[in-house]
């Protein structure tokens, strides 16, 4: 264990930052892992647009996990990302849903999206009190996370502005009723 941290930040609040920091590290590894199965797995109509939209995220979000290991290392820390390290810091279940439609994919990964947005925004708020560099990163991160929100929202979206998977809760929830919405071929 180091006893150090970066100037100006004392060793807890390094440690602090560290451990939030962790929290994010496991949800960008579990998030482009599941990007990668989507991305595999997705099928029918609109496949090759799709299949090709998920790659630039996994690698943007593959990025963020990188800069936020090295990061939690700067703070003096070790950077866990090990599977064992993402099941320990998951507070979500899973991602529930394997080979299927795009609209079904889109609908559940729109969900997942919204579960890492929400988690990230957060520790931006703790960040403020705590660590301005590591906050001004982890916004940068939540801008871009955003924008590939809304490009899948854009698949879900009709011309009224309300989502196929409007009111699901769980993946396979939002799965199921972005398909009962699809146009018929």
């Amino acid at each position: 264990m180091t006893q150090f941290t970066v100037p100006g930040m004392s060793n807890k609040e390094g440690a602090e930052v560290a451990d939030l920091l962790q929290k994010a590290l496991s949800r960008y590894n579990d998030l482009h892992l599941t990007l990668k199965h989507v991305h595999w797995n997705v099928v029918g109509p609109n496949f090759i647009g799709v299949h090709e939209m998920i790659d630039p995220q996994v690698e943007l979000v593959r990025g963020y996990a990188d800069e936020v290991a090295e990061r939690i290392a700067a703070l003096g820390k070790s950077p866990k990302g090990t599977p064992g390290a993402i099941i320990s810091d998951r507070t979500w279940d899973d991602y529930s849903v394997g080979r299927d439609t795009v609209l079904a994919h889109l609908a559940a990964l729109d969900l997942v999206y919204t579960g890492v947005i929400e988690d990230t925004r957060k520790g931006i708020d703790r960040l403020d009190d705590l660590d301005l560099v590591s906050q001004d990163m982890m916004i940068g991160h939540a801008g871009e996370l955003e924008k590939f929100q809304w490009f899948v929202r854009a698949h879900l979206e009709n011309s009224g502005g309300q989502l196929a998977n409007k009111g699901a809760t769980t993946e396979k929830a939002a799965a199921t009723r972005a398909k009962k919405k699809a146009p018929v071929r």
